[in-house]
């Protein structure tokens, strides 16, 4: 049975004073004990408290979080087949306007977030409409990073596989808003660009070009490292790191070779699978785009090279006219005269 009541909670401080708000909030301190209550505390939110689960949602999202409430028992069953790894933890899910959640997270890029520590996943509700995005997907990949932090007992968990195996977990999809026309993965390794996962370890970079690269990169390596070795090898690497071991060390033990020589091996199944045709296909709209306003640019000019040549013609008509009439009209003074003449001599 779902349990409701009213907490508050603001959302219209700076953003370290809101995620500080929202850890005191999901650690369980009172928000009448914070000294920032009087002037923070002023949005009411509403709770739900399911099995294994506590959700927190902004006014009018009550339908939202009743839908997490029942997709999570089934999310969290597919994510521990798929990772052989349980749940053992009670996530918290903060469901946010699109206002709100704007102030808590630092990238316009970003629809949702999670804090391994506080075991706490954080949604922009708003975009749970917008293509690809659903609140069941993305519930799944921010849930697979509480669970690879908690797999991983405190070890260091490299950026690109933690945002790699979340994507893989949730049919491809990041947590940030990319195009699905465009592949900045594709652009690379046509264009012969580097791509260092070593560079994306710690961080991934936040221009949006190549934050979208970062996030294709990883999950093109990831479902590499899967399709190549069997998702063995993730539950191997995570054996690895969580006991105290570097990532790089774990990933060369799952699969009996050097990062190196495994990040090499990547780089030229890319670059087998991406062929100019591959390209051309994922860029057919931009294409056909393109074509088509060469061919409106085509039929202007021609339309108006016709219209300067029917113009030309009909002047050289109207001069020609002219002429004719100008001709006419002399052969008739002439004739005239001529008559005058004759007329003349008769008399």
């Amino acid at each position: 049975m779902a349990i409701r009541f009213p907490i508050s909670l603001t959302m219209s401080m700076p953003v370290f004073v809101s995620l500080a708000l929202l850890l005191a909030l999901f650690a369980g301190t009172p928000p009448w004990a914070n000294p920032l209550w009087a002037t923070a505390w002023a949005a009411e939110m509403g709770i739900i408290e399911g099995e294994g689960i506590v959700i927190r949602h902004d006014q009018g999202l009550e339908g939202g979080a009743e839908d997490v409430l029942r997709l999570y028992p089934q999310i969290r069953n597919d994510l521990e087949k798929r990772l052989k790894r349980q749940v053992t933890f009670v996530p918290a899910i903060l469901l946010l306007k699109e206002e709100s959640f704007s102030r808590a997270s630092e990238n316009p890029y970003v629809v949702a977030f999670a804090i391994p520590d506080r075991n706490l996943i954080v949604i922009d509700h708003s975009k749970m409409r917008v293509d690809p995005f659903t609140i069941e997907l993305t519930l799944k990949h921010e849930l697979c990073h509480l669970l690879l932090h908690r797999a991983a007992q405190g070890g260091k968990i490299p950026k690109w596989l933690d945002e790699g195996l979340a994507q893989w977990v949730s049919a491809g999809i990041a947590e940030i808003l990319i195009s699905p026309k465009r592949s900045f993965l594709n652009e690379a390794v046509v264009a012969g660009k580097s791509l260092n996962l070593r560079a994306l370890e710690e961080a991934f970079p936040r221009d949006r070009e190549s934050l979208h690269l970062a996030y294709e990169v990883s999950k093109s390596f990831v479902a590499y490292l899967i399709e190549r070795f069997g998702i063995d090898s993730i539950t191997e690497v995570l054996e690895h790191i969580e006991k105290g071991e570097d990532w790089e060390i774990a990933v060369s033990k799952a699969v009996l070779l050097s990062f190196g020589e495994l990040e090499k091996d990547w780089q030229q199944d890319l670059r087998r699978k991406l062929t100019w045709y591959t390209y051309l296909i994922n860029n057919l709209y931009e294409i056909l785009f393109f074509l088509a306003a060469i061919l409106a640019v085509i039929g202007f000019l021609r339309a108006f090279m016709k219209k300067r040549a029917y113009m030309r013609q009909d002047d050289a008509q109207h001069s020609s006219d002219v002429e004719h009439s100008s001709e006419a009209q002399h052969s008739s003074d002439v004739e005239h005269g001529s008559d005058a003449q004759h007329s003349s001599d008769a008399d």
